[in-house]
C-alpha cells in the first residue's frame, strides 16, 4: 500500500466524516436543545439532494440550484415545525418518533411521486471537474476537496453562531433553562424554530453538495440517518464538538473498514461505536448524569 495511496484515503475519510458532520450537528442541535427526536431527518438530506438536482436541470448551473435550493429547505423546516414539531414538545418521546416516521413515509411518497423511481445524477461543476495530482500516478478530485472546504467552512460558522452571538448564547440558555429565558422575554417557539430551521438546512446542505459524487435515488436519506444516530451516540447526545469527533472517527473507520475488511465493512463503524460505548457509555462529550 503506497504512501499516495492511504493520503487518498485518508482524505476520503475526512471528506465523508466533513460530511457526516453537517448532517449529524443538525440532529443533535435539534435533539440536545429542544429535546426532540427527528427520525425525517435522513429524509431532508434526500430532499436536499433532489432539489439541487432538479433545479441544476432547470437552471443548468450547480451553483445557482444551491442558491435557490437552501431558502426552500429552511422555509420547509420552519413549517414543520410550526405546524407539526411545536406541538409535541411536552409529550414523550415515543410520539415524535411516531410523527417524524411518517414525515419520513410522506417524503419518500412526495418524491416518488414528482420525480419518480429513477438514479439522476449532477455533473460537477465546471471550476470543480480538475484533479490535483497525488504521488506519480494518482490524483484526487477537486470536488472532493471541496466538499470538505465548504463542510469546515459551514462548522465554523456554525460554532461562531453558537458561541460568539447574542443568537447562541439565547440558544444555550434555552437548551437547559426554558423557564428563565422565556421570563427574561425571549420567545422561546420562535427560537425553537431557528434552531429546527438550522438543523434542516445543515442536513438539507450535505445532501445538496453529496450529490454529484454520490448521486441522487429514492430512500437515500435512510442509511445517512442511521450513521448519523451513531456519530452522535459516539460524540454524546447534544455535543457539537461529540459531533464532530464522532464523524471523524466514523468517516475514517467507514473508508480504511472498505479498504481493508471488504467482506466486514458494515461491521466496523458499529464495532467503533461499541469500543466507545464501553469506555463512555454517555458518548466521548456527553454530559455525566
Amino acid at each position: 500500500m503506497s504512501l499516495s495511496y492511504v493520503l487518498i484515503q485518508t482524505l476520503n475519510g475526512v471528506q465523508y466524516g466533513f460530511l457526516l458532520f453537517l448532517v449529524a450537528s443538525g440532529l443533535t442541535l435539534v435533539f440536545g436543545i429542544m429535546g426532540v427526536i427527528n427520525l425525517a431527518h435522513g429524509a431532508f438530506y434526500m430532499v436536499g439532494a433532489y432539489l439541487a438536482w432538479w433545479f441544476a436541470a432547470w437552471t443548468g448551473s450547480f451553483s445557482l440550484a444551491l442558491l435557490i435550493a437552501l431558502p426552500i429547505t429552511v422555509l420547509l423546516g420552519l413549517a414543520v415545525e410550526r405546524f407539526g414539531i411545536r406541538f409535541l414538545y411536552e409529550r414523550d418521546h415515543l410520539h415524535q418518533v411516531l410523527f417524524t416516521y411518517g414525515l419520513i413515509l410522506i417524503l419518500n411518497e412526495l418524491q416518488r411521486v414528482l420525480f419518480g423511481n429513477d438514479v439522476h445524477g449532477i455533473q460537477t461543476p465546471p471550476l470543480l471537474a480538475g484533479a490535483v495530482p497525488i504521488g506519480e500516478v494518482q490524483t484526487y478530485p477537486v470536488y472532493r476537496l471541496f466538499i470538505s472546504v465548504a463542510c469546515v467552512a459551514v462548522a465554523g460558522a456554525l460554532y461562531l453562531v453558537i458561541q460568539r452571538t447574542r443568537l447562541g448564547m439565547v440558544i444555550r440558555a434555552g437548551s437547559t433553562h426554558r423557564e428563565m429565558v422565556s421570563a427574561l422575554g425571549f420567545d422561546i417557539g420562535r427560537l425553537f424554530m431557528v434552531v429546527f430551521g438550522m438543523g434542516v438546512a445543515l442536513a438539507a446542505f450535505a445532501g445538496m453538495i453529496a450529490a454529484p459524487v454520490s448521486t441522487v435515488y429514492p430512500g437515500m436519506g435512510d442509511h445517512i440517518l442511521i450513521i448519523s444516530f451513531v456519530v452522535v451516540v459516539i460524540g454524546g447526545i447534544g455535543s457539537i464538538k461529540g459531533a464532530f469527533v464522532g464523524a471523524m472517527l466514523v468517516g475514517i473507520a467507514d473508508t480504511y473498514g472498505r479498504v481493508l475488511l471488504p467482506a466486514g465493512a458494515g461491521v466496523v463503524v458499529y464495532a467503533v461505536m461499541a469500543l466507545v460505548l464501553l469506555w463512555r457509555p454517555q458518548g466521548l462529550f456527553g454530559r455525566t448524569t
